[in-house]
């Protein structure tokens, strides 16, 4: 280990005050002293105060009470050398006391201090000038101070004294000072490095302690790195490491090597060299702890360069990081893991940790320490990401399990990549499957709760992954999850907004989630979020399309477009196009409003009301010996409703009585269910559309192909609607009139279109897209402008002549309904863009 710095004599007991040559028993005398005109009492007070401020903080203290200090001040700059020394020599010891530091701090005592560390000035004064600069350099303040006074040149000569403790002194007020970026630079420029080099082979650990430390420091810039490798630096490192007298400074040499490995040159020299070798097989063997962490942390630093990537994959330091992966040390399995991560960024190192390190991390997910959890997850978040066989490779590790457990980890690091983690694993079905029977989505709940925009985004992001599923959506529905997600339409964050959207827009694929998910407003959100610029994005898009192809009604309201796979059913109705920012009306609230001059809302219902009384229910025997009791037969009935039937098994030996009570419990049964049916507000029956459906269906269903049937029902829907209308002579076709007539007759502006005989461009459009839907003819609706509006179907040409058997693409046409019904219009011609604006 070598020598230590000198020490200083003990002193004597700080009850007892030296002596002075001339009579002086109390401190208060001797700071009086100071103000001696002679350079002897002068000289000897100093003296005197130095051993009195040695025996304690508390003597420093009495010194600072009485204006020592100020007094000492005036000396420092004494012009006789030994009064000068002496006055250094109490400051260098008082200035450990944090009160005399802030004294010393206001008299700006530093560009004194600065000024006595010239060559030509004695050892001691150096010794004792460095050491309070050094207590005082942890000050930010004085640090600028030392910084712009010029204290560092003086200091960095100084490096090269004879005596040691201005050494140590000196090399201790340069680590502080270059805690700042810009002394950084400024020791760079002094050419710091060989008398730093120098350091490492003093006699002395302290000195070679602070070298390094100061190296560890200013090795955090390139430059001053490649000035390192350049004067052999990286040598006298690794040396260091190979020498076992010296193992109380391994821990700082790795951390200087550390930042050395950052560069490619530095690594590939040592590498030429041998030494990256022998730095591996030195972490591989060694037994201390803080040296294994430090050289993962150094190999973390490294790769996050691409070319040190592949220079430490040729070294083989997978090996090196999962060996350090089972070693029982928590800080060592946090670096360990975190190496790991940087270093899947390198394809070869991906597949080898795939192959060796997945069931290690996995096991660390079940640790106590949640930041060894934190690390081993997002390692396999890494790792797992882009790679199949690393998937593959955490399931048989057992690792689904503990992964779902980790989305209730305390650290919020650890819920993301968890959350991370499982998405990645769902891109194989089979694993999709286990991961959703373990309760994956009532497990997601509470992170979408979390506050941090990261967690938030990948829980939105695998409720995105997981929703596909229909069991899965209905267990994040009964987890409440669903309004977590609709909050995230709120967030601020970019990426959170995204992924909730992109959620919502997967949960909305069943009518269940999408009624929910609107209840809960996510509709209002999207719409709001989608006015603007800055916040919408295509998912925001795609998810308001998505819910309200479950409200159709209002998609045609809002969009102007219902496409082929949007079915209009029973309850949809038409009122125009919706201003932005508008609420939109229910067709019950629309029916309760008086009748106005406005646009008629127009009303799809072709299902006729139920009727609802006791006398509905049949009661019959049959010879099976069982009862049955059974709804009245209704045609076109709603499948929430259809057939009540239950059974009541005739037991042996039962009494009729009993029999007869048994089925008057079951009358009444259905009979509550059949008021509650009747309590609801539904629209009124429209028979006409009901006879329309079935005349299409018994005459129009029959035509072999696809073009003659649209043919056929654009001719239907046009004699219904007031037949052809000659374009000179659509301005006297009083459609108006006639709408208004109808509402003013039902005393409402709402209109079921049955009633409507004299239909426009909106009205029969409207009535083709219904019947074509009811019969399976695939057709959109499209609003246009001035109440137009037009459906457009897909079908395929005839093969060419000559070329028997030949398919074509289909072709998109309008079909006219006004003028030459059932002519079809080829899109983008001419004639189209007529029909759709003149």
């Amino acid at each position: 280990m070598g020598k230590k710095v000198k020490k200083e004599v003990e002193p004597p007991p700080k009850d007892v005050f030296d002596p002075l040559l001339i009579e002086s028993k109390t401190a208060a005398t001797v700071v009086l002293m100071l103000g001696s005109s002679e350079e002897e009492v002068l000289a000897k007070a100093c003296d005197a105060l130095y051993k009195f401020a040695s025996k304690g903080d508390e003597n420093k203290v009495t010194l600072l009470g009485l204006g020592a200090v100020e007094r000492l001040y005036k000396l420092i700059s004494h012009e006789d050398p030994i009064v000068r020394r002496n006055a250094i020599m109490v400051f260098g010891i008082m200035a450990s006391n944090h009160d005399v530091k802030k004294l010393l701090r206001e008299l700006n005592v530093t560009n004194s201090l600065i000024s006595q560390l010239v060559p030509e000035e004695d050892v001691i004064i150096h010794e004792f000038a460095t050491l309070c600069l050094a207590h005082m350099a942890v000050d930010y303040t004085t640090k600028v101070q030392i910084f712009e006074q010029g204290g560092l040149e003086p200091l960095v000569r100084l490096l090269g004294s004879p005596d040691p403790d201005v050494k140590k002194n000196s090399v201790e007020c340069i680590y502080l000072l270059v805690q700042d970026f810009q002394s950084r630079a400024a020791v760079r420029a002094l050419n710091v490095i060989p008398p730093l080099l120098e350091l490492l082979k003093s006699e002395y650990p302290v000195i070679q302690l602070l070298a390094l430390q100061t190296l560890e420091v200013i090795s955090k810039d390139r430059e001053t790195r490649i000035i390192l490798g350049e004067n052999k630096g990286l040598d006298c490192l690794l040396n260091i490491l190979e020498t076992n007298e010296f193992s109380d400074l391994h821990v700082e040499a790795l951390a200087v090597l550390g930042n050395c490995l950052e560069d490619v040159h530095t690594l590939q020299l040592i590498q030429q060299t041998g030494g990256l070798k022998k730095l591996l097989s030195f972490v591989g063997v060694s037994t201390v702890p803080d040296i294994q962490r430090n050289a993962a942390r150094a190999i973390t630093k490294a790769a996050y360069d691409s070319e040190n990537r592949k220079i430490l994959n040729e070294e083989e330091v997978e090996k090196c990081l999962i060996k350090l992966l089972e070693i029982d040390n928590d800080g060592l399995k946090v670096a360990a893991s975190q190496a790991i991560s940087a270093m899947c960024e390198n394809l070869a190192s991906k597949r080898a940790f795939g192959l060796q390190g997945v069931p290690q991390l996995v096991q660390l997910l079940s640790s106590d320490n949640e930041e060894v959890k934190e690390a081993a997850v997002t390692a396999l978040a890494n790792l797992t990401a882009a790679s199949p066989s690393n998937v593959s490779a955490v399931a048989e590790a057992e690792g689904i399990e503990p992964l779902v457990n980790t989305l209730h980890a305390e650290r919020d690091g650890a819920i993301a990549s968890a959350a991370t983690v499982l998405t990645n694993l769902a891109t194989q079905e089979p694993f999709r499957v286990n991961i959703q029977s373990r309760g994956i989505m009532s497990a997601l709940a509470e992170p979408l709760r979390s506050t941090n925009s990261q967690v938030q985004s990948k829980a939105a992001f695998a409720v995105a992954v997981f929703g596909c599923d229909a069991d899965a959506r209905t267990e994040l529905r009964n987890a409440g999850g669903l309004g977590l997600l609709v909050e995230l339409l709120h967030s601020k964050t970019e990426e959170v907004r995204r992924n909730a959207c992109w959620a919502v827009m997967v949960c909305a694929n069943d009518e269940l989630t999408a009624v929910e998910l609107c209840r809960l407003g996510a509709l209002d959100i999207l719409e709001e979020i989608n006015l603007s610029t800055r916040r919408k994005n295509s998912f925001s898009e795609a998810a308001l399309e998505k819910l309200l192809d479950n409200n159709l009604s209002k998609k045609y309201s809002q969009m102007g477009y219902l496409s082929s796979s949007n079915i209009i059913t029973d309850g949809f109705y038409d009122c125009g196009q919706i201003k932005p920012g508008m609420k939109f009306l229910s067709l019950e609230e629309l029916t309760m409003q008086e009748l106005t001059d406005c646009r008629a809302i127009i009303f799809i219902n072709a299902k006729p009301r139920e009727e609802a009384c006791a006398t509905n229910i049949l009661y019959s025997f049959v010879d099976f010996g069982l009862f049955i009791i059974m709804r009245k037969d209704f045609p076109y009935l709603s499948p929430k409703i259809m057939y009540i039937v239950f059974y009541v098994r005739k037991g042996k030996g039962k009494k009729e009585e009993e029999k007869m009570n048994e089925v008057t419990q079951i009358v009444h049964k259905v009979q509550d269910e059949i008021n509650l049916e009747n309590s609801r507000w539904l629209p009124p029956p429209d028979s006409v559309l009901l006879d329309y459906i079935n005349d299409a269906s018994r005459t129009i269903l029959p035509l072999t192909t696809t073009r003659e049937q649209v043919v056929a029902l654009a001719q239907f829907v046009a004699d219904k609607m007031g037949g052809p209308i000659e374009r000179d002579k659509l301005h006297d076709f009083s459609w108006e009139l006639h709408i208004s007539e109808i509402a003013l007759e039902l005393k409402c502006n709402v209109v079921p279109i049955g009633k409507v005989k004299k239909g426009t461009f909106y009205h029969r459009a409207l009535l083709f897209k219904v019947i074509a839907d009811r019969i399976g003819i695939g057709c959109s609706l499209v609003r246009g402008e001035y109440n137009r509006a037009w459906n457009e179907v897909k079908l395929a040409d005839d093969s060419p002549q000559g070329i028997p058997g030949l398919l074509l693409p289909p072709q998109e046409y309008i079909v006219d309904l006004m003028f030459d019904p059932g002519f079809l219009i080829k899109q983008g011609s001419a004639e189209a863009d007529q029909y759709k604006h003149i």
